[in-house]
């Protein structure tokens, strides 16, 4: 009975140095992901040919959106309310930018996502590059994306992408700070943005 009461107690004690040592382990990691930024280094290429590194994503707040340039109602809107909601916070676009990177680098090539992102706004920079390259950025800064052929007995014909439809907020060092949901009220999001300037 003494020996079973022993080995419960130890039992017990490990479980408890264990749980304590998880605990510690999940604060301390998520103080990391706070204090580095966010999504993984990455070698693009912006809407006018040149290269463009996640440094691009420092030096002032960051609005960023995953998107591509054949949605058919999502990308459109987003880019046109970001649009918006950019001049109304900063209407010098001193203190804020803004870049739409494709999650179809097949079809959207920098020159076809320039002029897709041109026909909304002026103040939205457009991401592509090679394919392999996108996809593992998006992949980095955990994007969900998906290609869903528009015929199902023809998979290898036409398609659309499921996607991620929310801003990505991050500050002045390229953190993390939170998002601007798909539909979301025009005054919750311009404040959203005018917290991002002030962080």
């Amino acid at each position: 009975m003494k020996t079973l009461r022993l080995v419960l107690w130890i039992a017990v004690a490990l479980v408890a140095g264990l749980l304590g040592w998880l605990t510690l382990e999940m604060t301390r990691t998520k103080d990391q992901i706070a204090g580095e930024p966010f999504g993984v280094p990455f070698q693009l290429v912006a809407q006018d040919g040149t290269p463009v590194t996640e440094k691009a994503f420092t030096g002032k707040p960051t609005a960023l959106f995953f998107g591509f340039t054949h949605c058919p109602e999502v990308c459109p809107t987003t880019l046109f309310e970001l649009n918006g909601w950019l001049g109304k916070v900063d209407p010098d676009g001193s203190k804020l930018q803004a870049y739409f990177v494709t999650i179809d680098p097949e079809r959207d090539t920098p020159e076809l996502i320039g002029q897709y992102v041109g026909n909304v706004s002026k103040r939205i920079t457009g991401i592509s590059g090679e394919p392999s390259k996108v996809l593992e950025m998006a992949k980095g800064f955990r994007v969900y994306y998906r290609k869903v052929p528009l015929d199902e007995a023809k998979p290898d014909g036409d398609y659309t992408m499921d996607h991620t439809a929310s801003v990505f907020l991050l500050d002045a060092k390229g953190r993390f700070v939170g998002t601007i949901a798909y539909g979301e009220n025009a005054e919750t999001a311009e404040q959203k943005l005018a917290n991002l300037i002030t962080r």
